[in-house]
């Protein structure tokens, strides 16, 4: 359980990863805002407190491993990364510019930090699941941590890949579903409603719980209790485009032009957050 103080620093730390990721979308002028902002919680939890890696040693064998599918939140894991050192923080401002090592889906032969390549959505599913495998075949004690989106999960890859997870019962392979609602055109409910998630991957095979996806104490009990026989399914209850309410409010939030001016105003109402 974290005390109060190491909760304050997990939220800080994702209150500067929005920080980053809006500095990201401000000096291209555009980016996927709603869904990396959604992730910024977990990922301030799974690299400040959860993961074990070495920036300096970005392939270290045993590191843990993140997949984000969603590849589009990767601004956000840009972010986070800058700010653990595995890159010049300031080079994130490069995003998605000719010969920038930041694509705006992640790329792991062009950014430090990055396991694995993804964006072709629901493929990412399936490489975690071989990621996980590969680690526990060569006897490795690590960890792969997985995040689907819930638009993603209308692919019939990433059902395939969790029944394969459960079958194999992989797990040192953590499943994280970013139940944001929304997706690239509307709401999921409406787009193809995949109803009660926690239920379905249970029917699957999982462990599956809920929790909230913005709260640093949630998230770090379930990602550091013990492991059972089964494999892991966490769904996230996050708001899209959380952290900044005028990009909450926006419907069309999956992906947004924007002007230098107006991240620069976003970019203050998260400092003043920082500063409470």
């Amino acid at each position: 359980m974290l005390d109060d103080r190491r909760k304050q620093e997990l939220q800080q730390f994702a209150l500067k990863i929005r920080i980053g990721a809006v500095e990201e979308f401000g000096a291209r002028g555009f980016g996927h805002v709603g869904g990396s902002l959604s992730v910024a919680d977990v990922l301030a939890v799974l690299y400040g407190a959860v993961m074990n890696y070495d920036p300096k040693n970005p392939k270290m064998e045993e590191r843990d491993k993140l997949v984000c599918s969603k590849g589009h939140a990767g601004p956000a894991v840009y972010a986070a990364l800058g700010l653990k050192g595995f890159f010049p923080y300031d080079e994130i401002r490069t995003l998605n510019r000719p010969g920038t090592n930041f694509p705006s889906h992640c790329d792991r032969k062009k950014t430090p930090g990055i396991d694995m390549t993804t964006g072709s959505l629901g493929q990412g599913t399936s490489l975690a699941v071989g990621m996980a495998m590969g680690d526990r075949l060569k006897g490795r004690n690590c960890r792969t941590y997985l995040i689907v989106g819930d638009g993603e999960a209308d692919e019939g890859q990433v059902w395939e890949a969790a029944m394969f997870t459960a079958a194999k019962k992989i797990t040192n392979l953590v499943w994280l579903i970013d139940h944001n609602k929304k997706q690239l055109d509307g709401y999921t409910k409406d787009v193809l409603d995949t109803g009660d998630l926690r239920k379905k991957f249970e029917a699957f095979g999982f462990d599956a719980v809920r929790v909230d996806g913005h709260e640093a104490g949630q998230l770090y009990d379930v990602l550091t209790g013990a492991s059972g026989e089964k494999p892991l399914a966490v769904i996230l209850d996050t708001v899209k485009g959380k952290g900044i309410e005028e990009v909450e409010r926006t419907m069309g939030n999956h992906s947004m032009t924007v002007s230098e001016e107006t991240c620069d105003r976003w970019i203050r109402g998260l400092k003043e957050k920082l500063e409470d």
